[in-house]
């Protein structure tokens, strides 16, 4: 039950959460967007984690792999999402985060030096499909400039980021860290890091105080971030990074139900049946058939 209630609040705040992002786009560099979110989400954090006494302190290798989980899911991760977010509805966006399932899959598969299961690799297939068909105008115009294509490999290197950081936060979570302690810290090191960057190519730390943009950016820091991840990283430690990837699998229904209300998505046939053949793959890639029960030998049924 616990994890049925962490898999509902992960997909129905990060469903949600891809529209807001449509609406931190403007005014603010996404650069400046993703630090305010994420500082105000690690204070939070911290706070949590102090009141709570949990865990803080980690031994110097632990905060190395805690910086590159950081580094890759809140600040390079983010960073691609944000500016994909100026090409692509967030709909499509979330579409193609789905597929972290089969990049979760296959970096697995490198990691541990074996091949995949055929049902896997079969929803590798239809995933990768099921993008080409929902992306193909775009990408057969790219060499005339068509930006949805940029939006796409903006998009896949975002994922990519996420899964290899989720497979990293799997570790940390596996050798005992506190979930809410460590990403804490891993917040704290995304912002370090995203603030060097900007600060190096001098972004301009403006902030919009229409109530869109700062309705939007409390609801990215405290459900988004804070919320959202707190639960993820549970599921994490709890089942794994490949299970808990069933949750990418449901939250673009939700972010398309969004994007066709607020942005005006069109439904095409090959975009209803692109998307349908992403999710069957992601299905693919995640399920897993029951394992038979094991006769018991008779010396052991007093037979």
């Amino acid at each position: 039950m616990a994890n049925l209630v962490l898999y509902l609040v992960v997909v129905l705040v990060w469903g949600s959460s891809w529209i807001m992002i449509k609406f931190q786009i403007g005014v603010v560099p996404a650069e400046a967007s993703i630090i305010y979110r994420f500082a105000i989400a690690s204070v939070l954090m911290f706070a949590w984690a102090l009141f709570h006494r949990l865990p803080l302190r980690f031994s110097l290798r632990d905060h190395v792999f805690i910086a590159a989980q950081g580094a890759l899911i809140f600040c390079i991760n983010y960073f691609l999402f944000y500016h994909a977010a100026a090409y692509l509805t967030t709909g499509l966006i979330a579409v193609v985060m789905s597929t972290a399932s089969i990049m979760t899959m296959l970096f697995t598969s490198v990691l541990s030096h074996r091949a995949p299961a055929m049902r896997a690799l079969a929803g590798a297939v239809c995933g990768a499909l099921g993008i080409g068909i929902i992306f193909w105008p775009e990408l057969a115009g790219f060499v005339s400039g068509e930006t949805s294509a940029v939006g796409l490999f903006l998009c896949i290197g975002a994922t990519a980021s996420f899964s290899a950081g989720g497979m990293i936060a799997a570790r940390n979570h596996s050798t005992g860290l506190s979930v809410r302690g460590s990403t804490a810290w891993a917040m704290a090191y995304g912002v370090a890091l995203m603030a060097a960057f900007a600060l190096i190519q001098g972004t301009d730390f403006t902030f919009d105080p229409r109530p869109r943009y700062v309705a939007s950016l409390a609801y990215l820091a405290v459900m988004g971030s804070m919320v959202a991840f707190a639960c993820y990283f549970a599921l994490l430690a709890r089942v794994g990074a490949e299970r808990s990837s069933y949750a990418t699998v449901l939250f673009p229904v939700v972010a398309l139900t969004f994007s066709t209300m607020f942005e005006g998505y069109q439904w095409a046939p090959s975009a209803v049946f692109g998307v349908a053949l992403t999710l069957a793959g992601n299905v693919l890639v995640l399920f897993r058939p029951p394992v038979p029960d094991q006769p018991v030998p008779a010396h052991q049924t007093g037979a």
